[in-house]
């Protein structure tokens, strides 16, 4: 069972193409992340907004964002977009598309 206290978060890096590393914000607050898969602690018992978005010194782009509630402890997968402008996509992940999955790179 998962820690009530911890979110998984993918991130998911694209195969193409150089992409800065991602920028994770939880309620506001910036977190240091990686490529690859990570958790971090959430409150167990208030709302959380998630956001990921990548800067490459010039502009942010690649910017999503979900609100979880507490309790939710689904893992939450993020996508960049194809190319340096756009948003990005972050979704939650049931753990048997999990299971399917590649490693990151």
């Amino acid at each position: 069972m998962a820690d009530p206290g911890r979110l998984e978060l993918i991130l998911r890096k694209p195969t193409v193409g150089w992409f800065p590393k991602p920028t994770v914000i939880f309620n506001g607050r910036g977190q240091p992340a990686q490529w690859g898969t990570g958790t971090w602690q959430v409150s167990p018992t208030d709302p959380t907004e998630v956001t990921v978005f990548l800067f490459n010194r010039l502009w942010k782009f690649g910017r999503a964002s979900v609100t979880i509630s507490p309790g939710d402890h689904t893992p939450l997968l993020y996508r960049p977009p194809l190319f340096f402008v756009g948003p990005g996509r972050l979704a939650r992940v049931s753990n048997e598309s999990k299971k399917r999955m590649p490693l990151a790179r």
